[in-house]
């Protein structure tokens, strides 16, 4: 499968100024599971829009393997038609006076493809994602789960190099998009394809991507393993958008909370001193309660406990601070009665520094992480 570059990408839709996509450099591996992330209005629908050839790039240039397929200083464009990729919409645009079997093999008889293959692909295909005993049946009589098999199918059939996904889960409900999203992973691991998937929800980034590129107002913000983009975000947006409940953050500006003046004086009596932290970011996880004293050395403090909400399998613990609230999240049933004062506490390496600009600082990394494995 091939490797595709995106170099100096950007869409500007006739609006000084107003760039949908701007400077976009990103390049997605052969056979890469690749999400672009990000909410909505961030250009992630039409940097894929303009990897299928849907859109005409205003500035840069995309290369698909060793072929160039758009370029506005060259004046390349290869049309949708002839990039050799799949494209699976939100809508699943399923043909409703074709059968499901007919639905599948639509693409292949487009390109004249022999009777024996094209039959054995279909079967494959069909079989491999458990919708052969629906061949004879027509998409109405399907379920929502059973016509996105039914696209993806289409598309698989066809073998093409590159799978483009928009947002194909979104209308499923809960159990569905789980069942599908383990579908879709064992289909990478299947066929091997290069896929891209825009999603805006984080979770499901975080469950099938082998890598995300996190988006933000036309802008790259990060690109990463899941396991990068959630424990070292590069900045304040990517922190604040991956993770549920969101990070807790204390801002060390001009009229910090009492805790965030705590955290900063903190920081700067740590060993090595950590300076220009604009603010600190602690992942609910990360805190921990005790009705005791904190371990030595912690970032630590007090706080009362004003909720404790069950979420079936997992707790959320409101704590109120001086200026302020902190949340935990707990596998374990808390120990502890709402109304009571506790004592809170996180490991210096599970704080996240970020400085006045926003981005995280690798100074207080180097200071608060020294032994952190990656």
């Amino acid at each position: 499968m091939p490797r595709i570059n995106l170099r100096g990408v950007a869409k500007n839709y006739g609006v000084a100024g107003a760039n949908a996509v701007s400077g976009l450099d990103l390049e997605i591996g052969d056979g890469e599971f690749m999400c672009l992330l990000g909410p909505s209005g961030c250009g992630k629908t039409t940097t894929l829009r303009m990897i299928a050839g849907l859109e005409n790039l205003s500035a840069g240039e995309i290369q698909v393997g060793a072929r160039m397929v758009d370029s506005v200083g060259a004046g390349i464009f290869v049309p949708p038609e002839k990039r050799e990729m799949g494209l699976v919409f939100q809508s699943y645009a399923l043909w409703p006076h074709l059968t499901i079997e007919r639905n599948t093999d639509f693409g292949l008889r487009l390109r004249k493809v022999p009777k024996a293959e094209r039959e054995e692909r279909v079967q494959r295909v069909m079989s491999t994602l458990g919708i052969e005993k629906y061949r004879d049946r027509y998409p109405s009589q399907l379920s929502g789960g059973q016509q996105q098999r039914v696209a993806l199918a289409r598309m698989l059939a066809v073998n093409p190099e590159v799978l483009l996904l928009d947002e194909p889960l979104s209308n499923l409900d809960a159990a569905l998009r789980l069942e599908m999203r383990a579908e879709l992973k064992r289909l990478h691991r299947e066929f091997k394809t290069t896929i891209v998937f825009v999603t805006h929800d984080q979770w499901e980034a975080m469950t099938l991507a082998t890598t995300i590129a996190v988006m933000s107002e036309g802008h790259l913000q990060q690109v990463g393993t899941p396991n990068d983009i959630y424990d070292r975000p590069a900045n304040r947006f990517v922190a604040q958008f991956v993770g549920n409940p969101p990070i807790n953050i204390l801002e060390l500006d001009d009229a910090p909370t009492p805790l965030a003046a705590s955290a900063g004086q903190w920081l700067a009596a740590f060993p090595g001193g950590v300076a220009e932290a604009g603010s600190v970011g602690i992942r609910p996880e990360a805190l921990k309660i005790t009705t005791g004293t904190a371990p030595e050395g912690a970032f630590s403090g007090k706080a009362e406990v004003t909720g404790i909400l069950p979420t079936g399998g997992s707790w959320i613990v409101e704590l109120t601070v001086p200026g302020g609230k902190l949340f935990q999240t707990t596998h374990e049933m808390p120990a502890i009665e709402q109304g009571e004062t506790v004592s809170f506490w996180v490991e210096p390496r599970a704080l996240h520094v970020f400085d006045k600009a926003g981005n995280r600082s690798a100074a207080a990394d180097q200071a608060l992480r020294p032994a952190r494995r990656h």
